[in-house]
């Protein structure tokens, strides 16, 4: 019995000693992927047709709206002089008015949102394999979101967002902030 005890310390002791020195060699690294896919200048691109796509479906909701108070108002001014028929006809001209409303409201949402992940879905891709490509030439064994991660030591895990933000050709001097920025501007562009 004691000789079976010393055999499983001594087993037990070689997968402690290996285990430790295996986790003594593994790399892992952490980057901000919200940050790159924001920034990368595919993203840019996507926001100027998600914007396109987006007033126009805006003009096509008000042009709804104003038909429907222009026959409203209409309905309003005239309906004492019409006949029941005419009355009526008016009644589901407004009621049909409005149900496309409420229809193109749904749908338009919808489509946007489809459209936003087709055009997104690709720089996602593109950010994915390019962290990828760079954890697998660094020899790191995982790769952390650090927006997702509640807590990361700075000291074992390397940041490899600089890096991929050059893969993916951002500007060094493009921020979060800056882009910020340059969408406030251009919303203030078009408001004027």
């Amino acid at each position: 019995m004691y000789k079976n005890m010393k055999r499983i310390f001594i087993i037990a002791l070689a997968v402690a000693v290996s285990a430790s020195a295996w986790a003594q060699d593994l790399k892992f690294a952490h980057v901000n992927f919200s940050e790159l896919v924001q920034l990368m200048p595919e993203s840019d691109t996507a926001r100027e047709q998600i914007e396109v796509m987006n007033k126009e479906t805006q003009e096509t909701y008000q042009a709804m709206i104003e038909e429907f108070q222009n026959k409203y108002q209409q309905y309003e001014q005239k309906q004492a002089s019409w006949t029941p028929a005419v009355k009526q006809s008016k009644e589901k001209e407004l009621n049909d008015i409005q149900t496309r409303i409420q229809e193109f409201e749904q749908t338009a949402q919808q489509d946007l949102q489809q459209q936003q992940n087709r055009l997104m879905a690709p720089i996602y891709q593109k950010a994915q394999t390019t962290v990828s490509e760079i954890a697998k030439a660094a020899g790191y064994i995982y790769v952390f979101d650090a927006t997702a991660v509640l807590y990361i030591d700075a000291t074992r895990s390397t940041d490899i967002t600089a890096e991929a933000r050059k893969a993916l050709g951002i500007p060094e001097d493009r921020t979060l902030e800056s882009l910020q920025a340059e969408l406030q501007a251009r919303a203030q562009q078009q408001q004027q």
